[in-house]
Order: C-alpha cells, then structure tokens, then sequence
C-alpha cells in the first residue's frame, strides 16, 4: 500500500519537475503531454487519489495539495481518508527543494532525507522529469482515443526494471485532469486533479522543509 503510494507520487511529481526550457516534440508527433510540459514554470493543484487492488477492490483513498516550481522543487502533500485508513489526518509530506528531497510520514514521526538528483535518477519513472526529448527517449508515449470529455496518453516504460507497466493520463487543453497509474503488483492508482493554476507565483517558503522537532531524521541533508 505504502508502495503503491509512492509510486504514484513519484509519477505525478516526475511529470512537472522538467526545465521550462525543454522542447517539445515536433508538431507531427506531439502528444497532448508534450504540449502540456511546453512552457510550464509552475504549477499548483489540488488532487483526490484512490487506489485499488488487482480484484478492482478499493484498498486506499486521499486527498491533498500539489505545489510545483520548475526545476526541480514542489511539494505534495497528502492526507489520508478517515473512511479507509487508519492513519486518517496523519498522511505523507514530499518536499524536493532543488538539493535535497525530503519525506516525511506523520505516523512515523520519521523523516528520511536524500540529494534530489540520486533520488529522481534512482528509478526509470523519474526520467519523466526531463524534457519532452528524454521522456521519449525512455517511454513509449502515444496518443489514445479520446474520453470522458479528455485527451488521453499512455506512457509505458522502455526498461523492465521500471515499477509500473503502463500509465494513462486525461488533459483537457493545458490541464492535466487525471492520471491512472498501473503498478506491476496488480493495483492501479487513479488520481483527480482539480483547481489547477498553471505558471503563476508559488511562495517559496512553501518549497523548503525543515523537520520538525522530535522526529527522527534518516539520511544526512546536502548543502
């Protein structure tokens, strides 16, 4: 479940952590995810997620907020629903601060630090945060049929190490509405994002995480 979590978080994360100077693929090939990560600085979004497991089960449910300043800073920051989960009103803090990447489990009272350029290299998932260029390099990216009233496009990764087996994310114009993750344990994570505002200022005290007092900290932060 944790897992699962995460893995979704990444993803989401990866999609919006890219330089704003990044090329787009050329017009003919250009999917509605190239056109999305042209000229996006910043983004801030509010997102619900559920998670189901392989019997299409409902196994989790969430809520939270996304902050994101291209490149490489964001915060997701996530909360349980009392319903489903027994860590309800803790949740989970993802903090990259352009040197250190930074979670933090409320439940735990634990966090754990790493360099933010090993921990987005460490998985194929995060070269997403690269330009259009890169991301086609290490994904199969192609345009689906549209629906649900959105323009749709699968991601599947090139390397058999990645952990997930296909991605599906729904944009509407410059808007990404929804992302459908399907993890290689069987389990796919479906996430809605909604009050989207895209290229406009984000405190930037709002993208720098100190621990608070008494938790325990793993890892040494850089800088």
């Amino acid at each position: 479940m944790a897992r699962a979590r995460r893995l979704c978080l990444c993803i989401a994360l990866a999609l919006v952590l890219g330089s704003p100077a990044a090329q787009a693929a050329s017009a003919a090939g250009a999917t509605a995810l190239d056109r999305y990560l042209n000229g996006l600085e910043s983004l801030s979004a509010n997102f619900t997620q559920s998670v189901k497991d392989s019997h299409g089960t409902l196994v989790g449910a969430g809520s939270g907020r996304l902050l994101v300043q291209r490149p490489g800073r964001f915060r997701w920051d996530y909360v349980p629903d009392s319903k489903l989960s027994q860590s309800a009103g803790t949740g989970q803090i993802l903090v990259a601060d352009g040197t250190n990447l930074w979670f933090y489990d409320r439940e735990l009272a634990q966090v754990t630090v790493k360099p933010v350029q090993s921990a987005l290299s460490s998985t194929p998932i995060m070269l997403l945060s690269g330009s259009s260029a890169q991301l086609h390099d290490s994904f199969e990216i192609n345009a689906e049929a549209s629906h649900d009233g959105l323009d749709w496009v699968a991601v599947t990764p090139r390397s058999t190490e990645a952990d997930f087996n296909r991605a599906e994310l729904g944009f509407t114009g410059e808007r990404l509405e929804r992302m459908i993750v399907h993890d290689r344990l069987g389990q796919t994570v479906e996430l809605d994002f909604s009050h989207s505002a895209r290229n406009e200022r984000i405190d930037a005290q709002a993208l720098h995480f100190e621990p608070p007092a008494g938790v325990d900290v793993i890892g040494t932060p850089q800088g």
